[in-house]
């Protein structure tokens, strides 16, 4: 099975996993990147429980896109798979996806607040707040409680592709931050800038807790990198 996925996939999840801790975003095994190839209908993903240091080509896992089924890999998949493989599902766009305990944005996490659009260094990648989903039901938590954290980040984002291109993140409320982008290295690029844009977002909201966004900036600021029509986050006030 290792032969059928595309040329240098394993290796690109394995240089995105590894960066985790050389970015600071990951304590002890805390974090995993994954990448899919649609063709083959397979993704690849870090195992669970290995340390950074310890993690080679080898110890990495292909998983069935269809039914979640290991087809190659010796070791125990992450513990998180079953979210990755829901996002996967949901937006056709993804091709990677990367999940950390990254300490601001679980802040917010656990706080249960979106990251809001302080500033243009947030809306050159993000357009929009990075949204935190509610609360997994009991039920939830109960059966299937991997797969349906993905399933509660595919309803924030109304299940919506283009949504999810725009906003490559999403908070789970008292757990952390997943992102995603066309490859595994870039939903780690991602998950290095929603940490980023976290820190500066509690930073200035500890000196002004009601700093607002400014809408017409950032509409302009994304607008000019994306393309006119890529606008849909924060709206403008209505006049006082």
């Amino acid at each position: 099975m290792t032969a059928r996925v595309r040329d240098g996939l394993r290796h690109e999840v394995l240089d995105a996993n590894l960066s985790i801790p050389q970015a600071g975003l990951a304590t002890l095994t805390w974090g995993n990147v994954s990448g899919v190839d649609r063709e083959a209908g397979v993704f690849v993903v870090k195992p669970s429980g290995i340390p950074y240091e310890d993690l080679a080509l080898d110890d990495l896992v292909t998983v069935r896109l269809s039914d979640g089924e290991v087809v190659d890999g010796d070791l125990r998949p992450s513990t998180d798979t079953e979210t990755h493989r829901c996002l996967y599902l949901a937006f056709p766009s993804i091709g990677g996806v990367t999940h950390t305990h990254s300490t601001h944005a679980v802040t917010f996490a656990q706080a249960r607040r979106d990251i809001p659009v302080l500033g243009t260094t947030h809306a050159d990648t993000f357009n929009g707040p990075v949204p935190c989903t509610p609360d997994l039901t009991a039920d939830q938590c109960k059966k299937e409680y991997e797969y349906n954290t993905g399933r509660v980040i595919v309803d924030v984002l109304a299940g919506d592709d283009q949504k999810a291109a725009e906003v490559p993140a999403a908070l789970v409320a008292n757990h952390g931050p997943f992102t995603w982008g066309t490859t595994a290295r870039k939903s780690l690029e991602h998950a290095i800038i929603c940490e980023a844009v976290a820190d500066m977002a509690l930073h200035t909201l500890a000196l002004s807790p009601t700093a607002p966004p400014p809408p017409h900036l950032l509409a302009r600021h994304y607008t000019r990198k994306h393309g006119p029509d890529a606008y849909y986050g924060n709206p403008a006030p209505a006049p006082a």
